[in-house]
């Protein structure tokens, strides 16, 4: 899983005019999440995915602490073998592929770009983003509907603290 992926994933739980929505919720949103994303489409592999995101999500948040994953990547392995050269393979129990794919994609992106993963800064917003910005200063998952939304708070909130 990449990191487009595993944001993609992360990303499944947004808010919709006000409301909070899943979409991964029904077996066939999930079916067709974890098919177009090459993973196993079955009914384990979806609820795993489902309880791995939920998780990956409290930590990204800062609610939970990161060993919490631990389940997700029992008994994952990687095995060697060798042609031009070294070449691994991902071996994972039947019915956690996804799962154990998005905690070790977490995990990649933790640390390879620590702290760069984040919710996004909207209190009303469930998404999260990727800071790839030089200075690591991103705050919203975009600027053209949360950031946009809260600057111009900010500078209502602003104008009607000055009149």
């Amino acid at each position: 899983m990449t990191d487009e992926m595993l944001l993609d994933l992360l990303n499944t739980t947004p808010v919709r005019d006000g409301v909070a929505v899943d979409d991964l919720a029904g077996a066939r949103a999930g079916r067709e999440w974890l098919g177009a994303h090459d993973l196993p489409a079955t009914a384990d592999e979806h609820r795993a995915l489902l309880e791995a995101r939920s998780v990956l999500q409290r930590i990204v948040r800062g609610e939970e602490a990161p060993a919490a994953v631990a389940r997700f990547v029992e008994g994952v392995r990687y095995r060697a073998s060798l042609g031009d050269g070294v070449e691994w393979t991902l071996d994972v129990p039947p019915g956690r592929s996804a799962a154990a794919r998005a905690v070790l994609a977490w995990d990649a992106l933790a640390k390879s770009s620590p702290g760069r993963l984040r919710p996004c800064a909207n209190p009303e917003c469930r998404l999260f983003l990727i800071d790839r910005s030089k200075p690591n200063s991103a705050r919203w998952c975009s600027m053209a509907t949360c950031g946009n939304r809260m600057k111009a708070r900010r500078h209502h909130q602003r104008s009607r603290t000055a009149d």
